[in-house]
């Protein structure tokens, strides 16, 4: 493993144990059994490398996608799993799904996160349009389609986190949502 990535790693140690605000560039340093200095050699900023640690997660989020997406599978049971990663990912790493989805200041500062970020969202709509050609969505805008998935998972997501979503409280789960929302699209 080379530094730089070593450096990411414990970056994203840093923000699944303490969150953002665990992430500085001399405690990732420290955290990696380097000098305080050594961050400071590859990333210009704090900001740059929380952008790296998202980038590492879009890039792990695309491969899966696109491994997924060669599997024998129906194309809803293919979307859903996608979608039920997106939904682990929050759950298992509530400050890394933070960082990748809703801190839109850093993909506008870092093009290549944009980038990836774009790469990830069309292996999702490509098996939403796979689950179209199979009729089991509707004939309307993949794009549009797609954007209500994610919109609606994100929701949901922040809503657990939050704890607005629970059992107590009488509302389903966000799987639950989600397979209802699939059922309305495929009436």
């Amino acid at each position: 493993m080379t530094t730089y990535e070593t450096l990411v790693e414990t970056a994203a140690n840093l923000l699944d144990c303490g969150g953002e605000a665990a992430v500085t560039l001399r405690a990732v340093g420290k955290g990696a059994g380097l000098s305080h200095n050594a961050p400071y050699k590859h990333f210009e900023s704090r900001d740059a490398l929380l952008a790296a640690v998202a980038a590492a997660d879009l890039d792990n989020l695309t491969a899966s996608f696109a491994e997924l997406r060669k599997a024998d599978q129906a194309p809803k049971d293919m979307l859903m799993k996608a979608i039920g990663a997106l939904v682990t990912f929050g759950r298992e790493r509530p400050a890394r799904y933070r960082l990748v989805f809703s801190v839109p200041a850093l993909a506008r500062n870092h093009s290549d996160l944009q980038k990836k970020s774009t790469a990830c969202v069309e292996q999702v709509m490509a098996m939403v349009v796979e689950c179209q050609r199979d009729f089991q969505l509707p004939d309307a805008s993949a794009k549009g389609l797609t954007s209500l998935f994610l919109a609606t998972m994100h929701g949901l997501v922040s809503m657990e986190a939050n704890g607005v979503l629970s059992k107590e409280k009488g509302l389903p789960s966000i799987e639950e949502g989600l397979d209802l929302m699939f059922e309305l699209f495929s009436r």
